[in-house]
């Protein structure tokens, strides 16, 4: 009776141990790792002063579809420089964007005072993924008013608010491809 038993729980350890060399090559990586390029694209836009939401959200729209044709320009250009063929897009990321309004001389500065558009920021990103429930933060995004310089004779500041030169909305995306 005490060989059966020895039997048995040998047979029964010789079925788990093998159970986890089992599990262990099978949680072994079959694939190589995919190599890639990271690359930010840019892109700015001009935006009409006093814009309504859905006016700005569109430009800024435009300006994320320019950012994704400048980025893969830049991913071009760096694996034609590296002799390496650019693949597919891995991983998208909203970087956001910002409205800069100037005014008539183009160093003044003028504050925006149209409606923000659909600004996204997505924040925890980890390996290329955004992490669900990640909120952006909430902030303006127009670009605060420089210190203003002291100068030896004062100007009147009547009717600077109202001559704008013009807004530009810049939005940013980062982009990473495979290459090969």
């Amino acid at each position: 009776m005490r060989i059966a038993l020895a039997g048995i729980l040998g047979a029964l350890a010789a079925l788990v141990a093998a159970s986890m060399i089992g599990v262990a090559s099978a949680e072994a990586p079959t694939t190589t790792p995919t190599r890639t390029v990271a690359v930010q694209g840019v892109a700015t836009m001009p935006l009409a002063q006093g814009s309504s939401a859905s006016a700005a959200t569109a430009v800024y729209r435009q300006a994320m579809a320019a950012a994704v044709t400048d980025g893969q320009s830049k991913a071009e250009f760096l694996t034609a420089r590296t002799g390496a063929a650019l693949g597919a897009v891995q991983s998208i990321l909203e970087d956001g964007g910002s409205i800069e309004c100037s005014g008539v001389n183009s160093d003044e500065y003028a504050e925006y005072t149209g409606e923000q558009p659909d600004f996204g920021h997505a924040t925890g990103a980890v390996a290329g993924r955004v992490l669900a429930g990640a909120a952006a933060p909430q902030t303006s995004l127009a670009r605060p008013k420089p210190a203003i310089r002291k100068k030896k004779h004062r100007r009147s500041r009547k009717g600077r608010a109202a001559t704008v030169g013009g807004c530009k909305l810049s939005a940013e995306v980062s982009l990473a491809y495979a290459i090969g």
